[in-house]
């Protein structure tokens, strides 16, 4: 991922978007470069417009479930309830 955010402030910054300059950026942000990655992350970024991939990146609606997820946690029961069942285990 920080090669993509490398590419990004690339972008941003209006620079030429390279194998030099990806790593450069990288290497100034101390991380290890991998030659075969950068080079085929230039190559791809080549490829593509980047103003529009962000562009319809921030327009992309957001799709909630409308079930939960298997598993997932029982809906609280309200205080009353709690208070009830606390006094009946309270009687027994």
């Amino acid at each position: 991922m920080e090669y993509v955010y490398a590419v990004l402030l690339l972008h941003a910054a209006k620079k030429e978007i390279n194998e030099e300059n990806v790593k450069k950026v990288l290497e100034a942000a101390g991380i290890a470069v991998d030659d075969v990655r950068l080079k085929a992350l230039v190559a791809a970024v080549k490829e593509i417009n980047i103003d529009e991939v962000i562009k319809s990146a921030a327009v992309a609606p957001a799709v909630a479930p409308a079930v939960a997820p298997a598993g997932a946690a029982p809906a609280q029961q309200p205080a009353e309830e709690k208070k009830e069942e606390e006094e009946e285990k309270k009687e027994e």
